[in-house]
């Protein structure tokens, strides 16, 4: 998931694989005995493998992990949808820094490529659903990282190796529905500003007015306490009956409207698509190296196919889903914030406060003793309700500052004097 700063953002068991599937993309096969969860683990092994180096944008890592996709959409039955017949739609990015982009002519000057990986199952429906995650991720973290200490490989198994799996099972799954068509697209780029998803949408191999859907899965392997978010609910009318009804699990599902997020459904959203994405929550690992395949919850990640199915199947096939603007956030009305926390909002909790998910080490949060689980109520002696609250009062210090700050732990206030 693309590191997009709070003020923006509005944001078990290793299975243990034959070595011969993990040794190189060439050698991979499909394991007609492998079941679901296990074929999902292989495909996030592989690539959360240190070989691969954090899969930056253009780097040799990502492209090894670009070869990996497209061999196993060939295995998976899929058509090759990207340029010249290929899987392969390569974007250009002039002077590449985080979170601008310029596309540029291939081969240009101080210029850096990277490759989305598409593949289709053409059923000769009237409508397609894609289905998408990126798959780059921070290389060794000279960008985006939250992790202090010397640069170290970020593996990003569930950010977004999870997402990637996912999209590959559910392609083995729907070859078999055949009311829609599927494109499945592993974007690059993401992690930069949704550069591969932004440049699709201005450069599609296929209509998207006949696009009736997208669906984006990004951190998807972790599921815990039978808890996840969809976002985008707010873009079609259909969507929170059909979610409802796909969730046979019983999970808890924190659902949120707006179309606008940190990941690549917002560019499907801004191209008028009802988009929603699919996410298992934020976690002490995201965005540094420890986020690491030993780390996932394979169980969990069935659960959340078995919701996609379920979801697909109860989809009108004859009708184009509905178009609907959210209400989304006014860049102009956010708050500017010149310090920071150093928590990890928990981004599936919809009680009052904001609860804390994780604590970054030396910022002012850990030093002032507070831990995941806490719940934020007030900050110098405003109300937290909610997120939005939680950052208007932030941004009303500076740096040097000093405050209390009052938390629930255990269902006990605490407070805590917080120095910025």
């Amino acid at each position: 998931m693309e590191l997009i700063p709070l003020s923006n953002l509005l944001k078990k068991t290793f299975f243990l694989v034959s070595l011969a599937m993990l040794a190189s993309c060439s050698s991979t096969k499909w394991t007609a005995t492998a079941t679901d969860k296990e074929q999902m683990l292989a495909d996030i092994t592989y690539l959360a493998d240190d070989k691969l180096e954090g899969r930056t944008f253009g780097s040799k890592g990502e492209i090894k992990a670009g070869d990996y996709i497209a061999k196993r959409y060939k295995q998976l039955g899929l058509k090759p949808m990207g340029e010249n017949g290929t899987w392969f739609q390569e974007l250009t990015v002039k002077n590449p820094n985080p979170h601008t982009v310029e596309f540029a002519a291939k081969g240009e000057n101080e210029s850096k490529s990277g490759r989305n990986v598409l593949g289709y199952l053409d059923h000769g429906a009237p409508y397609t659903i894609i289905l998408g995650a990126h798959y780059d991720h921070l290389g060794y973290g000279t960008f985006g990282s939250l992790y202090v200490g010397d640069p170290a490989i970020h593996n990003g198994a569930d950010d977004n190796a999870s997402g990637v799996a996912m999209i590959l099972e559910m392609a083995q799954r729907l070859a078999t529905e055949k009311k829609f068509n599927y494109l499945f697209i592993a974007f690059t780029g993401e992690e930069n500003g949704l550069w591969g998803s932004n440049y699709y949408c201005d450069h599609a191999t296929i209509d998207l007015t006949k696009v009736t859907a997208m669906l984006n899965f990004d951190m998807v392997g972790r599921l815990n306490e039978n808890k996840m978010a969809i976002n985008g609910t707010g873009t079609s009318p259909v969507w929170v009956d059909l979610i409802n009804a796909s969730n046979t699990a019983n999970l808890t599902i924190t659902m949120s409207e707006s179309g606008i997020g940190p990941s690549d459904h917002t560019s499907f959203y801004l191209t008028d698509i009802p988009t929603i994405h699919y996410f298992t929550g934020a976690h002490e690992d995201y965005h540094k190296p420890s986020d690491d395949v030993q780390l996932i919850n394979n169980d969990g990640m069935e659960i959340v196919a078995d919701m996609v199915s379920n979801l697909i199947e109860r989809m009108n096939a004859n009708e184009k889903l509905a178009f609907t603007k959210t209400k989304d956030p006014d860049p102009s009305s956010t708050p500017s914030m010149e310090v920071t926390l150093g928590v990890l909002p928990d981004y599936l909790y919809d009680g009052a406060g904001m609860r804390i998910d994780g604590v970054r080490d030396g910022k002012p949060a850990a030093l002032a003793g507070m831990m995941k689980g806490d719940v934020i109520m007030k900050l110098g002696g405003k109300d937290i309700k909610d997120i939005y609250v939680y950052m208007e009062a932030l941004s009303a210090f500076h740096k040097g500052d000093k405050t209390t700050l009052v938390a629930l732990r255990d269902g006990k206030e605490v407070e805590f004097t917080i120095q910025f």
